[in-house]
């Protein structure tokens, strides 16, 4: 991989500046592209992340953390390489991390995805020399609707369940596409509930400045409630639990890029599968990629091996950073 970045067992690492980003151990300097827990961890000595990614990274982390905040596109130095930050488009906060040193430009993408979203900031495309970038979904097959086209679908659903009397229960993950599901429903249909661990996440988004639908707490206080024209959002840690009594007859779902697929072990236990992912999908990102205007690309997560070969066909030096 060269000097600039390199992989170790505590995470990547930016020898010349002795800092890491999304290190998974602890380590005395850590820059964060985002708040998921496969990515922010518990233990560093400092922590550096984008403006809007603070009140989410605070929230996760334990009490006392040193978290730096810096705004998108300005920069520090450290250890005399530049180092900033640019949206990622994957949830509120999410980062790209541009390191230049020597003349040599890095930019690590995190995860990030294309198109639009009013619950984060767009992706901007960072020019450098080597593009480190996520392919979650790196194979051809993958290549997302319309946004919109699935909120439709979801108040569709809603919409026919409440016209049957039957609650409507999305699963989620709690940061970033919980909000996004919210912002896209429709508050004519009926009440809108959530579990108790996505209301602090709200809370944050709404502080950001981000619109959000009123979305009620779910807990004993609201058991005798009438969900029958109601839709909840809850974490996917919830379909198997004791929660879901309150809201008598109910018809499941789930949001996430993965349900694009006819896979009928991915849709097991639930009754509608909703395809909204955010990561970025085969064009995008071989469009993210490309204005990068990098001539190295390294990938990492997903279809590493498969992006790897097409970018050497295409003619880049291509690599694979970790295979998952």
């Amino acid at each position: 991989m060269g000097d600039l970045l390199q992989l170790t067992e505590l995470g990547l690492w930016c020898k010349a500046g002795n800092f890491y980003i999304d290190p998974v151990k602890k380590v005395s300097r850590a820059i964060i592209t985002h708040a998921h827990g496969d990515h922010a961890r518990n233990g560093m000595d400092s922590y550096l992340c984008s403006k809007e990614g603070y009140l989410p990274l605070k929230y996760r982390l334990a009490k006392g953390a040193s978290i730096q905040p810096l705004a998108y596109n300005e920069y520090i130095y450290i250890n005399g390489l530049k180092v900033s930050l640019h949206p990622a488009g994957h949830i509120l906060g999410s980062s790209q991390i541009r390191v230049e040193y020597q003349g040599e430009v890095w930019v690590v993408s995190g995860d990030y995805k294309l198109g639009g979203d009013s619950t984060c900031s767009p992706f901007e495309p960072v020019k450098c020399d080597t593009f480190i970038s996520e392919c979650t979904f790196g194979l051809p097959k993958y290549i997302w609707k319309a946004p919109q086209e699935t909120f439709d679908e979801i108040n569709d659903w809603w919409k026919q369940n409440a016209n049957e009397n039957i609650c409507s229960v999305i699963f989620a993950y709690s940061l970033g596409k919980a909000q996004r599901i919210l912002s896209g429903l429709d508050e004519s249909i009926g009440s809108i509930y959530t579990h108790n661990t996505i209301k602090p996440m709200n809370d944050i988004y709404i502080q950001s400045g981000i619109e959000l639908p009123n979305a009620i707490v779910a807990n004993k206080n609201t058991s005798k409630d009438d969900f029958s024209k109601s839709i909840v959002i809850a974490p996917p840690l919830a379909q198997h639990s004791i929660w879901l009594k309150y809201f008598g007859t109910y018809k499941t779902a789930f949001a996430s890029g993965w349900m694009g697929e006819n896979d009928e072990k991915r849709r097991e236990h639930i009754d509608k599968g909703f395809e909204l992912s955010d990561h970025a999908d085969w064009p995008s990102l071989n469009q993210a990629i490309k204005a990068t205007a990098c001539e190295r690309v390294i990938f990492t997560h997903g279809y590493a091996h498969e992006m790897a070969e097409y970018y050497k066909n295409l003619g880049y030096l291509s690599e694979i950073l970790i295979e998952k």
